[in-house]
């Protein structure tokens, strides 16, 4: 005669797999979603910000250059009138230059920090 009755321990073993297998899925999420929340909210903020200065800056730079057009008759016409547009290069430079120099390396998680 066959025993059909589960050995005490093979359920044993069975729920412990599963509760194995429910601690990695939480864990996975734990680790991945999480992070991917905090990550796509910081690079919706950024990306908003660089696209609100990249707006600004082009919109004083175009300023700058109507300025020196209509403050300096002379420049504005004949040969000389590229001067406007290379002073305003000038100054976008410099303001890039400015920008990139205060980049620095920030970490989404504080425990990232070496």
């Amino acid at each position: 005669m066959v025993d059909d009755t589960p050995n005490p321990s093979s359920r044993r073993d069975q729920a412990s797999v599963g509760e194995v297998i429910d601690y990695v899925k939480a864990y996975a999420k734990q680790e991945t979603v999480g992070p991917l929340k905090g990550a796509g909210r910081w690079i919706g903020a950024g990306a908003a910000g660089a696209i609100l200065i990249g707006i600004g800056l082009s919109l004083l730079l175009l300023g700058l250059l109507r300025l020196i057009q209509s403050e300096w008759g002379r420049v504005a016409t004949g040969r000389l009138s590229w001067i406007p547009y290379v002073i305003v290069l000038v100054v976008c430079v410099l303001l890039l230059a400015l920008a990139v120099l205060q980049i620095n390396k920030t970490f989404l998680n504080k425990e990232d920090k070496p």
